[in-house]
């Protein structure tokens, strides 16, 4: 697999031309909704001329259609947004940009990123990289199967509750949640702002530094950002303290996927780091608080797509209240009304107390124990999800059995602490199984630097 260092000093144009290439002898994967290619080779040009330099210089990537860039719609995978040109570009894509890189395409995921299969996209599902057969991960599936399928070295998604960790996991490369606040928010379409956090998927730890160095830092548009603080490690971590979580190594979890991360904590000792068992009391719990937690929040952050102040709307509407009801109702996929609904629900009088007060009160139980743990341990290890990658349809009519996919990576989302997907190994099906790390917050590059010095010997 092709790393960014392989694309510098090389034809920009090149560069473009053959990642679209790719791209298309691929769509059977349906990993892309739109291409950027006028405005992709017109800038690849200009860095061949000279007019753009930057240490990501002509190399391409995608982006995942929530972000807002120019060359293409900005369509979330959602009718209600068709067909959306954006007025600017999210600050970490002007970023990457003035770095030099160039955008190819807009990347599949499940409508407003609510998913963890890429089937709740209104354009269609994506397919796994691997197996066809099987589905991509979500929310950010899309970029995920355009990274592993070597079409770019590096692609852009969202991680809310384990958008980027599980479809990273599902086809086998790294994908990176950095700490909430280190990359900006600015410029994507909302789902849950106490928990949405921009990332990216590499072939290797050292590209995900690059890019990540490239993307963090503050931004005066979005007041949740903090002041850049990633500095890429110099050297391997030493006798580090890592704590394996117990609590997702039950018989509830994949026998392969034990096996694996078993495996991979093995290599650790190996490489000269302690490994001891711990528990986290609440995890049994985070699935609970979240789907309470970020339901409401996508409630609030929907309710402006009404058909009138936002959003497409509904031809067959005769009424105001036609207008917000058929505009709602044909722009949103079943997914994205079940999460509006239990939002609102959650969110009303009588019920704030009982649900979504108690589930902030959880959260911040579950914050403590983090830190408690991290006084003790420098990383924590466990799955990224109970399964590898599972066939199409076969959760889509339980969405309890789809949601309880997220259940090992929506911890360190509601914590805001940095976590990553890294590929462990296969099941015995050959399909990709990836291991999670988690770090302290602000601990992204001891992350980073661990999976960079363990990339081989797992």
């Amino acid at each position: 697999m092709a790393t960014i260092s392989d694309y510098i000093g090389k034809s920009a144009r090149a560069n473009v031309e053959q990642a679209l290439e790719r791209a298309r002898q691929h769509e059977s994967h349906h990993a892309f909704l739109a291409y950027t290619e006028n405005r992709a080779l017109e800038r690849a040009d200009r860095v061949d001329a000279g007019e753009i330099s930057g240490p990501l210089a002509g190399v391409p990537f995608v982006v995942k259609d929530n972000y807002l860039t120019f060359g293409a719609p900005t369509t979330a995978a959602s009718k209600i947004l068709e067909p959306f040109q954006a007025p600017l570009q999210a600050t970490v894509i002007e970023k990457l940009e003035a770095a030099g890189a160039i955008c190819v395409g807009k990347t599949n995921l499940d409508a407003f990123a609510h998913g963890g299969s890429t089937e709740n996209s209104a354009y269609g599902p994506t397919k796994n990289a691997v197996d066809e057969s099987k589905v991509a991960g979500g929310s950010s599936g899309g970029s995920a199967v355009a990274t592993a399928l070597d079409i770019v070295p590096f692609a852009l998604g969202s991680d809310t509750g384990g958008s980027i960790r599980q479809p990273a996991s599902f086809n086998g490369v790294i994908g990176v949640k950095p700490t909430y606040g280190m990359t900006s928010r600015y410029g994507v379409v909302a789902m849950a702002s106490s928990t949405d956090v921009m990332g990216c998927f590499t072939h290797t730890a050292e590209d995900a530094e690059l890019v990540l160095s490239v993307m963090a830092g503050k931004d005066a548009r979005d007041m949740t950002t903090l002041e850049d603080y990633f500095t890429p490690a110099t050297s391997a971590p030493q006798s580090l303290r890592i704590g394996l979580i117990s609590d997702f190594m039950t018989d509830d979890v994949d026998a392969d996927v034990r096996e694996v991360t078993s495996i991979y904590a093995d290599s650790l000792r190996a490489a000269g780091h302690t490994v001891e068992n711990v528990n986290i009391p609440s995890a049994k719990y985070t699935l609970a608080m979240y789907y309470i937690i970020v339901p409401a929040e996508i409630s609030s952050n929907l309710a402006r797509y009404d058909g009138i102040r936002y959003g497409k709307r509904s031809s067959e509407a005769k009424s105001l209240e036609e207008v917000y009801g058929k505009s709602r109702d044909e722009g949103f996929v079943t997914e994205n009304k079940r999460r509006i609904m239990i939002g609102s629900f959650v969110l009303s009088s009588g019920f704030f107390d009982a649900y979504y007060q108690k589930a902030q009160k959880a959260r911040t139980l579950l914050i403590n124990e983090f830190n408690a743990l991290f006084e003790k341990y420098d990383i924590l290890l466990c799955p990224v999800s109970p399964t590898p990658a599972f066939g199409f349809g076969e959760n889509t009519a339980d969405p309890i059995k789809m949601y309880l996919s997220d259940a090992m990576t929506v911890a360190a989302s509601l914590a805001g602490i940095p976590a990553m997907s890294v590929p462990a190994g296969t099941s015995k099906d050959g399909l990709p199984i990836g291991v999670q790390l988690m770090a302290q917050r602000k601990q992204d590059a001891l992350l980073l630097s661990l999976a960079k010095s363990m990339e081989g010997k797992s």
